[in-house]
């Protein structure tokens, strides 16, 4: 899985199985960039991580490292490179497979037992199917990357242990078109520190990311935090969680929020929310939590959805490139979030 977003929406999959066999070896394989997504994990007994881009060596080093030294593959991805992982680890696979008119549909004739890809299911659920192919019951509970000294973080950043609630911006998504307008950021910034809270600003390593919230925060009162390049994962995970308010765009980090259980409000515009909304805490029941369109509340989840008669249209902006704006990102009224954080803050 090549996103962070991606890793987390695995591990109530992997929290099933751990309760289902607390005794069994569960090691999980995932793309170095995004192993910090299960950092702390206690279903987990071993991070297996692959490059990115692998060379023909670097299969030939995991195939060996792989094969069949495992009773159970389970693939969560339809692509290539999951099937064969999963060929090489185990005699026997699960598989998600693509639909029958869709290229790779063959794959389900190599694997014990399979379902098939429907971008109409959330894709917690869509995980979760699995578990229903070898009789494990379904926990529905993300977990967070876990922090092994909260102590340590405590004493680095003081804002934690004084009595001065704050909120958690994250205005910074992986791509231009998932993000709403610097302008946005600013105006609901100025309103939650008027409202009393401190403001707590989070991104990505990507110089471009620093340099974005960079601009935001010169724009906010001076005590504004700035988290860039600071902090890890679960470090942030742990920020995040005492937070009185989280508020974010269609990224891993958003999703990472709403698994703590705080307020959270997500700004999506293309995206389909069947598929990829944050998954509420709390959430427990087989059924999509988000319809396709319009703003909706689902537990700690405060949806936020551009208008527009195409959203959501699944394209990568309104120039179908992944640096492009979307119009209906950049038409959402920061008076819709404010009303938000009042409705949330009960203020």
């Amino acid at each position: 899985m090549r996103y962070l977003g991606d890793v987390l929406l695995t591990t109530p999959l992997l929290h099933s199985l751990r309760q289902a066999y607390p005794d069994a070896r569960l090691d999980v394989l995932v793309f170095a960039n995004t192993a910090s997504m299960l950092e702390g994990n206690p279903d987990i007994n071993q991070i297996i991580t692959a490059p990115n881009r692998p060379k023909f060596a670097d299969n030939c080093r995991l195939f060996r490292q792989l094969f069949r030294r495992y009773d159970l593959a389970v693939a969560t991805q339809a692509g290539d490179r999951p099937f064969l992982y999963s060929l090489v680890a185990a005699p026997f696979r699960v598989a998600v497979v693509p639909p029958k008119n869709a290229t790779g549909w063959w794959k389900r004739f190599f694997v014990q037992r399979w379902t098939e890809f429907d971008s109409n299911m959330h894709t917690v659920l869509q995980h979760l199917k699995l578990l229903d192919l070898v009789n494990v019951p379904r926990c529905f509970s993300l977990v967070p990357p876990q922090l092994a000294n909260a102590q340590q973080l405590i004493q680095q950043f003081s804002f934690l242990s004084d009595n001065t609630g704050y909120a958690v911006l994250h205005p910074h998504p992986q791509w231009t078109y998932k993000q709403w307008t610097v302008e946005g950021w600013i105006e609901v910034g100025l309103y939650l520190k008027k409202l009393g809270l401190r403001l707590v600003l989070s991104c990505g390593p990507a110089q471009q990311e620093i340099d974005y919230v960079a601009n935001i925060q010169r724009q906010l009162p001076d005590d504004t935090i700035n988290l860039a390049g600071q902090v890890s994962l679960a470090q942030l995970a742990y920020i995040i969680a005492q937070a009185k308010l989280y508020i974010g765009p269609d990224t891993g980090i958003t999703h990472l929020a709403a698994a703590t259980g705080i307020p959270v409000i997500a700004l999506y515009g293309p995206t389909n929310p069947v598929k990829w909304s944050p998954f509420p805490f709390g959430y427990q029941e087989n059924v999509n939590p988000f319809a396709k369109t319009g703003n909706q509340q689902v537990n700690n989840i405060c949806f936020v959805q551009g208008a527009g008669d195409c959203v959501p249209c699944d394209l990568e902006g309104c120039d179908h490139h992944q640096q492009s704006r979307s119009r209906c990102l950049d038409n959402v009224s920061p008076d819709v979030i404010k009303r938000l954080v009042r409705q949330l803050l009960h203020k």
